[in-house]
């Protein structure tokens, strides 16, 4: 059960859930298992194959606890989600789903297998599919004003070998470009890693999730003065020294983007640029349910996992990006 509200500042508003807690909600697969059911299935048991209600539960619950009776089907609260086919007990994943939403930079592969007692390679799974309940686009456009800015992320040059510097490749940074846009109205944030900084990407960016005719701020980059017209713009000059020009000024995703590489540098140390918007999206599906009480952040992770698909074999393959030298 959550804790009462504190009175601490910060988030105090919250209502967070403390490891005791959290225990005590799930002491049992039992337990976590009903707390997945009354989450993926709230009003009626659905099958996860074909969605029909017309089930009934297996006597001895194998080889799964449920049969659907249209499509003739054995089937779990797990099938058809994105932690389908896992033989993780659902209690880990609870606590996993927890873990990574209280921790503020994220949690490592490393950590996780450390703290539910399962392998780096199956913790380093688990937190790519709960990303995956951030992997379906947001609905509806900001109405702003919006900020957009873009911004690289990739290791520091000088922590890498000598033959993997910019200057060993001409000068072109080893870094991976990803594009943003927050909703000072709501203080909503929508990113995304791209492939290149041109003005059409930057620009469509900018069109997916802003309505027209709103104000959008941002720095002095050429490819966003090809927004007005369609949008109320205005620019900061970053590279004459000018930050903020009364209203004008990009320092609310530019936050967000600290953030973003806190946890790179603190958390993660390497991510692949194949896996990149996986933790561009997670971030910012974090960032939007900062304001909302744990086990509501939690609930809202479960949901996301629905319909939802992970394999191995496809996390793991080649996308065709490119992997430098890093891996996440």
């Amino acid at each position: 059960m959550p804790k009462p509200r504190s009175t601490a500042p910060g988030k105090a508003h919250r209502e967070g859930i403390s490891l005791v807690q959290l225990t005590e909600m799930f002491p049992t697969e039992e337990a976590a298992t009903e707390w997945f059911e009354s989450l993926v299935w709230p009003d009626v048991r659905g099958c996860g194959h074909c969605g029909s209600t017309k089930t009934r539960e297996v006597p001895n619950k194998k080889p799964m606890p449920y049969w659907c009776s249209d499509c003739r089907s054995y089937f779990s609260v797990r099938t058809g989600t994105a932690i389908s086919h896992s033989k993780i007990p659902l209690r880990k994943w609870a606590i996993a789903i927890y873990l990574e939403l209280t921790s503020l930079k994220g949690i490592s592969s490393m950590k996780l297998h450390r703290d539910i007692d399962v392998s780096q390679k199956a913790a380093w799974f688990m937190l790519h599919r709960i990303r995956e309940s951030w992997a379906a686009p947001e609905a509806g456009k900001f109405s702003g004003p919006v900020e957009v800015d873009e911004t690289f992320v990739g290791g520091k040059e000088a922590n890498k070998h000598e033959s993997q510097r910019a200057r060993a490749r001409g000068g072109i940074p080893d870094k991976a470009p990803v594009v943003g846009v927050k909703d000072r109205g709501t203080g909503q944030v929508r990113a995304k890693a791209i492939t290149d900084l041109e003005a059409e990407t930057l620009r469509g960016f900018v069109r997916e999730h802003t309505e027209q005719g709103a104000q959008v701020y941002s720095d002095g980059h050429k490819a966003y003065t090809g927004l007005e017209g369609e949008f109320r713009h205005n620019a900061v000059q970053h590279s004459a020294g000018t930050y903020v020009i009364e209203q004008a000024h990009t320092n609310g995703i530019e936050s967000f983007w600290a953030m973003l590489k806190k946890s790179y540098q603190g958390t993660y140390h390497k991510i692949s640029p194949k896996h990149l918007d996986r933790y561009v999206r997670q971030f910012a599906g974090k960032h939007n349910l900062r304001n909302a009480d744990t086990l509501a952040q939690m609930t809202n992770v479960v949901a996301g996992l629905v319909g939802k698909r992970l394999l191995y074999r496809d996390l793991i393959a080649d996308n065709g990006l490119p992997s430098g030298a890093r891996s996440s």
